[in-house]
Parts: structure tokens; C-alpha cells; sequence
């Protein structure tokens, strides 16, 4: 079911690359931030392609080292008494803190990790940290979470009963997360990205965060940015596998695209790089928008997991800004269809873009973000 649409007021991002608008330029300039690093830090292992947030090592310490960029990135949030009863926030992740939990069992069992090894636990510390009140929802749903965070903040505020919500999203990766997708056997040196004519998958994974507060349109008349329409479907086929015949990614479409006729729309694919899922995700985005190109960022920043949708959601709002929307940088062809852009693309003419993502359990997700 599409929810009504609400303003984007203000929102951040922060990347391996750096902030927005660093991010921004460096993937226009055709960037990649992943590096190949031992997949378990100092404990080595196999080298796989990881993009960490600057000056943080991949390492767990107590607090954890990805806080100062967690600090860095809230500053930007705007001013408001977030977290009491009208002001509401929306914490997602897909990891939280996970990775000290796992310090705790390896490291001798040292208590301080306890504070940041649970969702909950790491939530709390951080609303502490941001004098939040205690109006804090915490969500986590796979690689949808920042998506799901978004519906469940829409739906409060056309409620009637938020004045503003603060959707706030993190995923770090910590040797834990490194290793644990490492077993998959699909992070490894293969990259790029691989796309048609590769016998094997790879995915890259990265560090990043981003925030959003929206409103209802009627109190933020002059918003440059609406969430036009949000869908998320779950096809509930298998923990790791989907449908083989793209039903769960068409069925996500679907209502976004009768929402779009009458606009020109560029896509922002969710791209991880792994062969089955692009080619459903890739034959389903361009049987709903065969005109629209599509670009994906992954091969660059790495997948970001749960706030993936709010990260690239966040770069999108920039492509808009400087009517350039990166291509997909780390990608080589061919690719599964002529509309997948490897080079930068000119989104002047156009006024909306859809965001997708998708998800372990079979979750899919897509929002329609348009431009004022």
C-alpha cells in the first residue's frame, strides 16, 4: 500500500568518501572507496573489498571507534526536542553494535563492550550520547531497515500524531559482519561488480549513516524534496533466495510505477553485485521503467547494509542539486541492459528518481523521491 507523501526537511549522509557532497563529487569522478582488507582486521583472513569511514580501524574497541563519525554526522541534525512525545525517532540498522558482542565472547569476556553489543543497547547509549527523550522506536529489517524506518515515520506523521520525525540509520562494518558474509562466499576479491558475463558473484561492503526529518507537506511548504511514494513487499520465499521469476521485485514496483506516469524518472538501483539478484532486480527495474537510466553505487561505497536506502537516498537528493546523477562506478560492461549507466548521468530534465533496495528473507523496498 503507498503511503501519502511527506517533505523531506533536512538530511546528512556520511561515507567512506566522506559527506554528501564528498561523496557526491568523488562518485561522479568515478571514485571507489573499497580497498581489499584482511576480512577479519588484525585477526587476517583472506582480503575482501571493504570501504570503512575514514581514520576508523577495522577493529572493535570500547566505545566503538565508529562513534566520533556517528557525533559528526548528528551536529547537522537540526534542533528540535527529538525523542519527546510529538518528536518522534526511528533508529535502523541491520548490526547495531554486533561486532562488540563478538569482542566481548573473543576478547576475555570485558564488560565494556556489553554497553554497544546489542540494538537496543547500542540505541540507548546513542540517544544518551544526543539527549534524545525516550520517544525512540528502534527497527531493524535486513537491507530495507532505513526503508522501513522511513514508512513507519510517514505513517506517524500523517497520523497526526508527530509534528516532525528523525529517521536515523548506521551500519558499520566490523569483522563480524566481514566474516559472517565472507561464509556466503560472495565477498571476495572478485570485484567489481560483476555483471553479464561473469561466472561468479562479489559484493563489496561500507561504512554509512544518514539522517532524514520529514514533516507533512502542508507544515514545510517549501521543501525541495517530497517522499512521493514508499512501498515494501516481502515475498517470503527464502531466507537468502528469491523467487526466480522476479515476481517479488515486480510486485514492489509495481505501485510505484502507475505513481510515476507523468514524470521523467532516472533510477537508483539497489545493485549489490551478486548475479542472480541484479538480473531480477535489473529485469524488473527496466520492465517498469524501460526508458529510465539506471545507475547503482555500490561498486564504490561498498553495500551499507540497512541504511543503505537512506545513504544513497541522501546521494540522490544531491544528484538533483547538481543535475548529475553518478553512473555506476566500479561497474564494467556489458551490463544486463543497454539503460544501465556506467558514466555519469544528466537528471536535469527530470523530476524524480526511485530508490530501491532489497533484502535478505525476500524484502524488497522502493521510494519515489521527487524533486521541487
Amino acid at each position: 500500500m503507498l503511503t501519502p507523501p511527506v517533505a523531506l526537511t533536512a538530511a546528512g549522509v556520511v561515507t567512506a568518501l566522506g559527506d554528501g557532497p564528498a561523496t557526491h563529487a568523488a562518485l561522479l569522478r568515478g571514485e571507489k572507496a573499497l580497498r581489499l582488507t584482511p576480512v577479519l582486521g588484525a585477526n587476517g583472513g583472506e582480503d575482501v573489498p571493504l570501504a570503512l569511514a575514514a581514520g576508523r580501524g577495522f577493529d572493535e574497541t570500547a566505545p566503538p571507534n565508529w562513534m566520533p563519525v556517528l557525533h559528526q554526522l548528528a551536529a547537522h541534525i537540526p534542533a528540535a526536542p527529538w525523542g519527546s512525545a510529538r518528536w518522534p525517532v526511528f533508529v535502523t540498522s541491520s548490526n547495531f553494535g554486533v561486532g562488540s558482542l563478538f569482542a566481548f565472547r573473543q576478547g576475555g569476556g570485558d564488560l565494556a563492550h556489553l554497553t554497544y553489543g546489542t540494538p537496543h543497547a547500542t540505541v540507548e547509549w546513542l540517544a544518551t550520547q544526543l539527549n534524545w527523550g525516550p520517544n525512540v522506536t528502534t527497527l531493524s529489517h535486513a537491507c530495507v531497515s532505513a526503508h522501513l524506518g522511513m514508512l513507519l515515520a510517514t505513517r506517524t506523521l500523517q497520523a497526526g500524531l508527530a509534528e516532525r520525525a528523525l529517521v536515523f540509520s548506521f551500519d558499520f562494518i566490523s569483522p563480524f559482519v566481514a566474516g559472517g558474509f565472507h561464509a556466503l562466499k560472495i565477498l571476495n576479491a572478485d570485484f567489481p561488480a560483476p555483471y553479464a558475463d561473469r561466472a561468479t558473484g562479489s559484493i563489496g561492503l561500507g561504512d554509512g549513516a544518514a539522517f532524514a526529518v520529514l514533516s507533512r507537506p502542508q507544515d514545510e511548504p517549501t521543501a525541495e524534496f517530497h517522499l512521493t511514494a514508499q512501498h515494501l513487499h516481502n515475498e517470503m520465499h527464502h531466507f537468502t533466495a528469491n523467487r526466480t521469476d522476479g515476481t517479488g521485485f515486480a510486485t514492489c514496483l509495481e505501485p510505484l510505477r502507475r505513481a510515476t506516469a507523468d514524470r521523467h524518472v532516472w533510477i537508483k538501483g539497489h545493485g549489490t553485485g551478486t548475479l542472480e539478484a541484479g538480473r531480477l532486480e535489473c529485469a524488473a527495474l527496466t520492465t517498469a521503467f524501460p526508458d529510465a537510466p539506471l545507475v547503482g553505487w555500490k561498486g564504490s561505497l561498498g553495500h551499507t547494509l540497512g541504511s543503505c536506502g537512506l545513504v544513497e537516498l541522501v546521494l540522490a537528493m544531491e544528484s538533483f542539486r547538481h543535475s548529475r546523477a553518478p553512473g555506476t562506478v566500479g561497474g564494467v560492461g556489458p551490463t544486463f541492459h543497454p539503460t544501465v549507466a556506467l558514466d555519469p548521468v544528466d537528471v536535469s530534465a527530470c523530476d524524480a528518481v526511485v530508490c530501491a533496495s532489497n533484502a535478505f528473507g525476500g524484502a524488497h523496498a522502493a521510494t519515489l523521491l521527487t524533486h521541487a
